[in-house]
């Protein structure tokens, strides 16, 4: 396994926006799926959106139509755009990226909401 380069997040008021960016290792080939998780204190780490390599993106119920995932192949990066942001939303984000052979994580951006 290797190591995310994760960047963004911080501390936003209740209908704000937030943009999270990602970058693989030069290590990294053959990306298949990329995604984001979050985690809130007290809280199992949960899925918020994935992407295919195809572009194919997938999304939890309570993000839907105010987060968009996004990823550049070439660049190797994913990103997070969150907008109308909830305090239900404050919770460490962690990008993930999967090949046939290896899976990687970001070291976590804390997203604070301010009701």
């Amino acid at each position: 396994q290797g190591q995310l380069v994760q960047s963004g997040g911080g501390l936003v008021q209740a209908g704000g926006s937030l943009r999270l960016s990602c970058a693989a290792p030069r290590s990294a080939y053959s990306i298949n799926s990329m995604g984001w998780y979050r985690q809130a204190p007290g809280e199992q780490r949960e899925i918020v959106a994935t992407i295919t390599k195809e572009g194919r993106t997938n999304y939890a119920d309570f993000v839907k139509d105010r987060f968009t995932i996004s990823r550049d192949n070439a660049k190797k990066t994913v990103n997070l755009q969150m907008n109308s942001l909830k305090p239900e939303d404050t919770a460490v984000y962690y990008c993930n990226m999967k090949t046939t052979i290896n899976t990687y994580w970001g070291q976590g951006t804390r997203v604070t909401v301010s009701s």
